[in-house]
């Protein structure tokens, strides 16, 4: 079968409170990506600035900005010039009041192709995202770029197959999550392990189960009481981790994917074909109660 190689970069990186580095630092990784060869490159979720739902704080709701607005701006601008597919991650201000955690992607000629909005929103010890984002409602999103249809979830959209399902059904050729992951330290010791392994197979189980590779992007460092555990990484549709990122370090990575693979995994492993759509009026339900 015909290859059809992709080139996908990741930018694994460290965030501080100043928005306008944070974002000159991503450029700077897409310009340094592109001149190794990458041609769909993926940021982690929200990127410009702190992981500010740590806490509930109404000023933290000046950091949301229009999409298309002043980063997509600048973004489309470096992928005219590097011909470039970005997937970017950010707090979108949608009208007075609303919010929502926002993926935008261009294409490489610079040409804003859409939106995605987060689905899941949670609520844990320091992710208090109920606070600041309401819950998308555009839907699974798959967006034609130059180089492959790219399908775009959001971080706690993760651990539920049926977004991932649902957005390979729209023809997703691979699935990126930017993601914003980490170790509340005093659990570290305990769980911090099973965490990540959790994490890692939860997302490698969706590429298995849809036959395609999914792409996880996350942040890395130590902002305030969590520490980002990085790990960044690509499973191909068989689940081999094509490549994975450090625990604790800044990185940008290139790794070739080869499309070719869904047609052939899927031959081999025609789940799409076996699901019994007939059956599954239960997944509209919260729960069976009988």
């Amino acid at each position: 079968m015909k290859s059809q190689s992709v080139k996908i970069g990741l930018v694994q990186m460290g965030c501080s409170a100043d928005g306008e580095a944070n974002l000159n630092k991503a450029i700077q990784s897409i310009r340094t990506l592109a001149k190794q060869g990458a041609q769909i490159i993926c940021l982690q979720e929200l990127f410009t600035s702190l992981y500010f739902c740590q806490s509930e704080d109404h000023a933290n709701f000046d950091l949301a900005e229009a999409i298309p607005g002043p980063t997509t701006d600048r973004l489309s601008a470096v992928c005219q010039e590097t011909q470039t597919v970005v997937v970017a991650s950010l707090f979108e201000k949608r009208a007075p009041g609303l919010y929502h955690n926002t993926t935008a992607v261009i294409d490489a000629d610079g040409r804003y192709l859409g939106k995605y909005r987060k689905m899941h929103i949670p609520d844990d010890p320091l992710f208090y995202e109920k606070f600041y984002f309401t819950p998308g409602d555009l839907g699974p999103q798959v967006f034609e770029t130059r180089y492959a249809k790219v399908g775009v979830l959001i971080c706690w959209d993760q651990w539920y197959p049926e977004a991932a399902r649902l957005t390979a059904l729209k023809g997703a050729d691979l699935l990126v999550y930017p993601t914003a992951i980490g170790w509340l330290l005093p659990e570290k010791a305990s769980f911090g392990v099973k965490q990540h392994n959790a994490w890692k197979t939860i997302q490698t189980a969706h590429a298995i189960a849809n036959g395609l590779p999914v792409v996880s992007v996350n942040r890395v460092g130590l902002e305030g009481e969590i520490e980002f555990f990085g790990a960044s990484f690509v499973s191909d549709p068989f689940g081999e981790i094509l490549y994975q990122a450090s625990h604790d370090k800044e990185e940008n990575a290139v790794v070739t994917i080869d499309l070719a693979n869904n047609e052939e995994t899927r031959r081999h492993w025609p789940f799409l074909r076996d699901r019994r759509i007939d059956a599954y009026d239960g997944l509209l339900k919260r729960f069976d109660d009988k």
